[in-house]
């Protein structure tokens, strides 16, 4: 029996923000995939990239489990979250978007001048509480723009304004801050490796801030963005010369780090500058996240891999899960096509993506779309296939007696 020319299929999906999980995503690309070659090797690979979903995936991978508690969210209303502790019981995983991801901040109350990750910072203690050695925290999707401020206030350290007064929380209140109190740092962070999955694209401050980067996309103003720019520039000054400065007897003491500039520093509002201080090591999330699912050999195996994401254009090369499958897949010389809700300037130009194409058939609303988003990438990735096994059919010519036969496909 001849097998068909495509037959073994990856589905390595991002999740579409506030729409559809990665597991969403890939369940919906298989159905239509199956549509088109019912008989397919569909091998289901849903991508984290230390946002949403990422601490559910990573305790499915393991053998582990989540732990359900209550915790302060983004905009200071107690809500109830969650917490991994993987399969290998050292390890924890904090997935910052469970308790101050934007998905969280009702649109009437998108200002990141105002949200908090304090709840980041409790859901750490409540970690260490299970005597694990390492937590893993993973950033992303948040709704946040306060440096990690709130996730150390909660963790014990006290930020003072000129007259000694405890700040509010909310990136805003950053410009008054006057100096970091962190003797009342929880002591059990000196003996705890903390790790932060980032993009090591986003940085702090300057043009390339997570300020002036995320902070409209969060529902800052042209004026917030400032505000929140200048804050977050007084906010590494004074965490650099009370926290993480070299010599200290606290939890930094790393030389040379720069909380400004330094690559995932901007990760999830500035959350990993924040942790940064303590003595967190900030990773390339995909390095870090991936290895637990044996990517490599998957992508390997397959005929064609299919990614997606909410949104491709150029900024997926820095960072996105769309760019890491398709480098990954094209060290094994596979094809790879890539799904998205909308394509943006850029989206034709992601390197190691043959193609790409978006999932909505004609122009709707917004909230049509996250609605309908599980069957539009359905019906788009059926659409999809059927065009690859179209071409996949189209005869070849060649040169026949020194003349060339025109083709029969204009």
């Amino acid at each position: 029996m001849v097998r068909p020319v495509i037959s073994r299929i990856a589905v390595a999906p991002s999740g579409f923000k506030e729409s559809l999980s990665a597991q969403a995503a890939a369940d919906a690309i298989a159905d239509g995939v199956r549509r088109v070659v019912p008989d397919a090797e569909v091998d289901l690979i849903p991508l984290v990239d230390g946002g949403e979903g990422t601490a559910a995936a990573l305790a499915a991978s393991t053998g582990g489990r989540l732990v359900a508690l209550p915790a302060t969210g983004p905009v200071g209303e107690p809500m109830g979250t969650h917490f991994a502790l993987l399969g290998c019981r050292d390890t924890a995983v904090v997935e910052m978007a469970a308790v101050a991801g934007l998905s969280l901040v009702p649109h009437s109350l998108r200002d990141p001048g105002a949200t908090t990750t304090y709840g980041v910072g409790e859901l750490i203690r409540a970690a260490l509480d299970t005597g694990v050695r390492r937590v893993l925290v993973g950033c992303g999707d948040s709704g946040t723009s306060d440096g990690g401020a709130g996730a150390l206030q909660a963790l014990g350290a006290r930020l003072l304004d000129a007259d000694g007064f405890e700040l509010p929380p909310g990136g805003r209140e950053l410009s008054r801050l006057h100096h970091i109190d962190p003797s009342g740092l929880d002591p059990r962070l000196k003996d705890v490796e903390l790790l932060v999955a980032c993009n090591p694209y986003n940085v702090l401050c300057g043009e390339r801030g997570v300020a002036r980067v995320f902070g409209p996309q969060k529902g800052a103003t042209p004026a917030q963005v400032e505000e929140l720019s200048a804050g977050l520039e007084n906010w590494a000054y004074v965490l650099t010369r009370d926290v993480a400065a070299p010599g200290t007897d606290l939890y930094g003491g790393r030389p040379g780090i720069d909380l400004r500039h330094g690559p995932g520093t901007g990760a999830s509002g500035g959350l990993g500058a924040g942790l940064a201080a303590l003595g967190a090591r900030l990773l390339p999330r995909f390095e870090v996240l991936l290895n637990h699912l044996d990517l490599d050999a998957r992508l390997a195996r397959a005929d064609l891999v299919v990614t997606a994401e909410g949104a491709l254009d150029h900024q997926t090369p820095r960072g996105k899960v769309p760019a890491e499958v398709a480098r990954r897949a094209k060290l094994h010389g596979r094809p790879v096509l890539a799904l998205a809700g909308t394509l943006g300037e850029g989206a034709h130009d992601v390197p190691g993506v043959d193609a790409c194409h978006g999932i909505l058939p004609a122009p709707m609303a917004l909230a049509e779309a996250l609605l309908r988003a599980s069957e539009l990438l359905t019906d788009a990735t059926e659409r999809a296939l059927r065009m690859i096994l179209l071409g996949t059919r189209l005869p070849v010519h060649a040169e026949v007696s020194g003349t060339q036969r025109p083709s029969s496909v204009r």
